[in-house]
């Protein structure tokens, strides 16, 4: 949030500028008056990516030309994390102009876009434009070579890297800043590395929708190679943030006749290098791409879903397949449906789940049950209720949970009175970050194993510019976006914002938890995660908490293994 943080140990000092290390669980506005750590203090497994956050606050001159590095980090006996394994950002300030409703934050700028010091494509370090270049080039954003006014505040991230194979330890070395020609600050960087490895794909399901505005977006038309490059980009940054990336349109198998799908030889090797890859663990069956599949073109429908899923249980990847069989279903023509494709797909092959965006409970008893049509119920996060989860599970059913908009508990939640006024984590720019970490969190609270949002580059036109104009439908600030598009920082390719981050971190959590259970600490795990999660409407916020928690899990997980050994 953008209120005051005031903590006790003030960073490192020029006369003109300091620097202090704040935690990636808040946001910090140009002038806050955010006093942090004197160095940066992380810790994370191996496999692991971990962040913090510098705040450059300028106390004489204005700072103009700025600049930061980080060297590598080193442990005593030599072992060394390059500076290919540390990555700086600019925060940049997004304007708010219109408040969502129950917004936790006022309208303003709020830092969201990370704009890195160096372009991951070309290698090339991308500097703050000059008029004349933002002019020329129509670039508007960058990084090296900002600059602070006196009385505020410049916030840089910073995202460290373990590999897998980098050996358990300590490790230091420091980040500079430099400023108006030949002023220099410098804050220590201790990382901690734990004992143990996550895997490489997300344990937590999910599904974070297509790209199929990047097309419209960019205006690229028919330019298929320029799409193409530009969508694996993205799904590179998908998948390093622990999010399963959509499967590409070149992916899909032509149909035959019959509706069955063709997986050749040299497509089967492209699927299999794109799942290796990417370490995918969720994939998405499509529709049939069938007219009238529940009547006559249903024998060809049918041949479709088996012929995927016999493809998919070939490679060893069926168990985590999926059918998104149909969003939101709000009256009962909609219901009625659920149910018909629902049996067909049943009957073509039982063991392909079918994911329904629908709360497990029914919206209206005129409408009927879905029961025995959906095997993965996908409620919103205000919708969820506990006693409904717990029933569709003892079924043989799982639960997923996505967010969209600011939606609370409907009047027809079997507890409405009790939750109505409740808060769930709303994924808007108005509110926390901690509200897209906690997300894992919320889901194994309540043995939920999913979780969906509709899409993430959701930019309605080239003419709402997100930098801009954040607003979905004018008031939904960031909804339907983790990403910005990168033209207007020089980038051909996505730029990441914080909310992602720290989604991100919120995967890597919930990876905690089954490394833990797996070592036979379930019950501490429950509760760790009840004590941050009560209920879906009381999670905790205060920035800090997750972290220690997070701690507390990592040293169990360790003394596990010693214990072990």
């Amino acid at each position: 949030m953008l209120a005051a943080v005031l903590l006790a140990a003030a960073g490192s000092s020029q006369s003109n500028f300091t620097l202090s290390v704040l935690p990636p669980t808040m946001r910090i506005g140009p002038e806050t008056p955010a006093v942090g750590a004197a160095s940066a203090d992380i810790a994370c497994a191996r496999g692991e990516w971990e962040s913090f956050q510098v705040v450059v606050a300028a106390t004489g001159q204005r700072l103009e030309d700025a600049d930061a590095s980080i060297s590598a980090l080193t442990s005593a006996d030599g072992k060394s994390l390059g500076k290919d394994n540390t990555i700086l950002y600019r925060e940049v300030l997004i304007p708010v102009r219109h408040s969502v409703p129950r917004a936790a934050c006022p309208p303003g700028l709020v830092p969201d876009a990370l704009v890195p010091f160096v372009n991951p494509y070309t290698g090339e370090k991308i500097f703050e434009p000059k008029w004349r270049e933002e002019r020329r080039s129509g670039v508007r954003f960058g990084a090296a070579g900002f600059e602070v006014w006196p009385g505020q505040c410049q916030v840089l991230w910073v995202d460290v890297y373990v590999p897998p194979d980098t050996p358990a330890g300590f490790y230091e070395g420091a980040l500079t800043v430099t400023a108006n020609g030949e002023q220099s600050a410098e804050i220590p960087v201790r990382l901690t590395v734990w004992d143990f490895v996550l895997p490489a794909g997300p344990a937590h399901e999910n599904h974070f929708g297509g790209f199929g505005s990047l097309r419209n977006y960019h205006q690229l038309g028919e330019d298929t190679a320029a799409y193409e490059r530009l969508e694996e980009r993205y799904i590179e940054m998908m998948a390093a943030n622990r999010i399963n990336p959509p499967v590409p349109a070149r992916l899909l198998p032509p149909v035959a006749e019959d509706g069955t799908a063709q997986f050749d030889e040299a497509l089967e090797q492209r699927w299999t290098e794109f799942v290796e890859k990417h370490h995918v663990t969720n994939i998405q069956v499509p529709m049939a791409p069938f007219g009238d599949a529940l009547g006559q073109d249903r024998a060809k429908a049918l041949q479709f879903y088996r012929s995927w899923f016999a493809y998919l249980e070939k490679k060893g990847w069926a168990a985590r397949a999926s059918l998104y069989m149909l969003d939101e279903p709000n009256d009962p023509e909609a219901y009625e449906r659920v149910r018909q494709l629902g049996a067909l797909v049943h009957e073509a092959e039982p063991r392909l789940r079918r994911l329904v965006v629908e709360q497990p409970y029914t919206q209206d008893p005129v409408w009927g049950t879905l029961d025995g049509s959906i095997d993965i119920w996908c409620p919103l996060f205000g919708f969820v209720h506990e006693g409904s989860v717990q029933r569709v599970k003892a079924n043989g059913n799982a639960v997923w949970s996505y967010t969209a908009l600011v939606q609370s508990a409907p009047p027809y939640h079997p507890e409405y009175e009790t939750v109505k006024n409740d808060n769930p984590p709303y994924w808007q720019l108005d509110f926390p970050v901690t509200a897209y970490r906690i997300a894992p969190w919320l889901n194994r609270r309540y043995g939920i194993t999913g979780l969906l949002y509709w899409a993430t580059v959701y930019w309605d036109s080239p003419a709402r510019n997100p930098w801009h104009d954040p607003g979905f439908r004018i008031r939904w600030n960031g909804e339907g976006a983790l990403f910005y598009p990168g033209d207007d920082a020089g980038i051909e390719g996505p730029v990441a914002s914080i909310r992602l981050k720290n989604l991100r971190d919120g995967m890597e959590d919930y990876e905690y938890f089954a490394l833990l259970e797996q070592r036979g600490g379930q019950a501490l795990v429950e509760d760790i995660v009840h004590s941050a999660v009560p209920t879906w409407g009381a999670w905790d916020q205060d920035p800090y908490r997750l972290l220690e928690l997070r701690r507390q899990l990592a040293t169990a997980i360790v003394d596990r293994a010693m214990g072990a050994n």
